[in-house]
């Protein structure tokens, strides 16, 4: 159900709604709200006002119908859209304060303020399209709510695939670093470009009256990501793999899976169609669901790849619980190694948002002390915060938990 109603097409319909109603919004301001909902997904009723409210109203004098539509359409107490071609009917629009208190609840889950089932007007609604189209956009909304903070292990089949689409939204960033090339500027910087400075100086008697700048420019750290795809993290894995395609195509990541060995899943990712990035990824690694060797994965990838300049001042994003069958001793050295070069190393275990979990033995409790950050990634909102934690940087204190 979570993929019969697009964002766009949300957004499209709420403007059309609004335009109908009177205000002048306009198609850019549509396509801006719609860019808000593929960006960041409301879960709350909450989230989804301020972001159509920031995104379509120009003045505050569009609050009142404005504030009642939305709550017309979001929240069920009315459907404007039934009165449309009766010149008789009364105005369905009501320019009265949205209802604040029932702002917390899932979105598409909410009743009416009154506690009493929503109005009909003018018939039964029989193939009503904007009352049908309402109902998907409410069904898409109340769906994503309640995928947000399901754990990846309960979900079915049907709820993986809906998750998969939800975490390719996702947007992985790596802080910005400074580069040895530098970029004019007028401003006041570290440096005065001499040349541009005295070819200025011509213009004005050979005076350098505005001498030109010079400073470094910015550019992501590189983003790496090591996936954990052994038997107990199989669970996890298949959505996990959707964050790395989009880390891949979205923001030039470098994407490794480990079990028993270790696969560069870059290029097999480096694709558009999700379905074709899966299908490559689990075709090129032949030890999916198998044993974990994680010494030996760190040890390969820090040999083979990291020493060559994957790894220096990356920020290297390891997704795994932590079982594995080699000594902790070697996991330790092999995490000091890679210490030495990233520029942060964050850990995602699943199995953190567990009761009673505590990282004091085996692997994990080898490898967390060269941790930068320790989340848990275990769901979508999860996820979310593994996002900000990977664009952090590196004075901020240790999250460990």
């Amino acid at each position: 159900m979570i993929g019969t109603v697009q964002p766009a097409s949300m957004a499209a319909a709420f403007a059309d709604a609004l335009h109908t109603a009177g205000l002048p919004v306009n198609p850019e301001r549509a396509g801006r709200f719609a860019r808000a909902l593929m960006l960041a997904p409301p879960r709350t009723v909450d989230r989804l006002y301020w972001m159509a409210r920031i995104s379509l109203v120009s003045d505050h004098s569009q609050l009142g119908i404005f504030d009642a539509l939305f709550t017309a359409v979001f929240t069920g107490v009315l459907d404007p859209a039934e009165q449309r071609g009766d010149p008789t009917a009364p105005s369905a629009i009501q320019a009265q304060p949205r209802p604040r208190s029932d702002s917390s609840g899932p979105v598409g889950r909410q009743q009416s303020v009154t506690g009493d089932p929503p109005p009909r007007i003018g018939g039964d609604g029989a193939g009503d399209g904007a009352d049908c189209e309402r109902e998907g956009v409410l069904a898409v909304a109340g769906s994503e709510e309640r995928l947000g903070d399901t754990s990846f292990a309960e979900l079915t089949d049907d709820e993986v695939t809906q998750m998969r689409r939800l975490v390719q939204r996702i947007v992985l960033a790596a802080p910005l670093r400074l580069t040895r090339r530098t970029r004019a500027t007028h401003r006041v910087a570290e440096r005065i470009d001499v040349r541009r400075t005295l070819r200025r100086a011509q213009r004005t008697g050979g005076d350098p009256v505005r001498p030109v700048h010079r400073t470094r420019r910015r550019r992501h750290r590189r983003l790496v990501l090591l996936c954990d795809v052994s038997g107990s993290m199989e669970p996890y894995a298949r959505v996990f793999l959707s964050l790395l395609q989009g880390a891949v195509s979205g923001a030039s990541a470098e994407a490794f899976v480990f079990s028993t060995r270790l696969t560069r899943l870059t290029r097999a990712l480096a694709v558009q169609d999700p379905d074709e990035a899966l299908a490559r990824a689990a075709a090129a690694a032949p030890d999916w669901s198998g044993g974990t060797r994680l010494a030996e994965s760190l040890r390969r990838f820090v040999t083979d790849h990291g020493r060559r300049g994957i790894a220096r001042g990356a920020v290297v994003v390891i997704l795994s619980d932590g079982w594995a069958t080699d000594e902790p001793a070697d996991v330790a050295v092999q995490m000091a190694r890679l210490r030495r070069l990233a520029y942060r190393i964050v850990w995602v275990n699943p199995r953190q948002a567990a009761p009673g979990f505590a990282p004091t033995v085996g692997g994990m409790a080898a490898a967390l002390p060269f941790c930068d950050a320790f989340v848990s990634g275990h769901s979508y909102a999860a996820l979310e915060e593994l996002a900000a934690t990977v664009a952090a940087t590196r004075n901020l204190p240790p999250s460990h938990s």
